[in-house]
């Protein structure tokens, strides 16, 4: 499972005119189910994504995690995190897990960071969506907990 991770402001989805998931200070994550995941990576994912401590303490160094800051955190799912960009010039999505396994285990993470986190939105899994975002400081992280380690 890949995510990416963004400190924000604030970040939004929408899909047409509606906005489905919202979060004001916090962390955008894109997340990528990848073949041969499965819920012991979504779950490892999910401790990750509570634990990660990308926000600033009192002394401004990167020392609390989303909930010790009072952020929440927006949920996107977006399988092409998972593609193999190493040559030609369009990326191969072979390495994305099938869209029903992906959704099922993208909604296992969701569950396990709503286990973690009491702020929680998402985006909708097979939409096209136009995610909004404010990266704040900029920060950025790219998290991965492979198919083929132990969560």
């Amino acid at each position: 499972m890949i995510a990416l991770i963004q400190r924000v402001s604030r970040a939004e989805v929408r899909v047409g005119a509606e906005s489905v998931g919202a979060i004001g200070p916090g962390l955008l994550v894109l997340a990528a189910v990848q073949r041969g995941d499965g819920e012991a990576q979504a779950r490892r994912m999910a401790e990750r994504l509570a634990a990660y401590r990308v926000f600033p303490d009192a002394d401004g160094r990167m020392n609390l995690d989303v909930t010790q800051a009072g952020g929440g955190i927006l949920l996107v799912p977006q399988f092409t995190l998972a593609a193999d960009t190493r040559k030609g010039n369009r990326p191969s999505l072979g390495r994305a897990a099938d869209p029903a396994v992906g959704q099922a285990l993208f909604e296992t993470l969701v569950a396990e960071v709503r286990a973690r986190c009491s702020k929680v939105a998402t985006g909708r899994f097979g939409a096209d969506m136009d995610v909004e975002l404010v990266n704040r400081g900029p920060v950025t992280f790219w998290l991965e907990v492979p198919p083929d380690q132990p969560a």
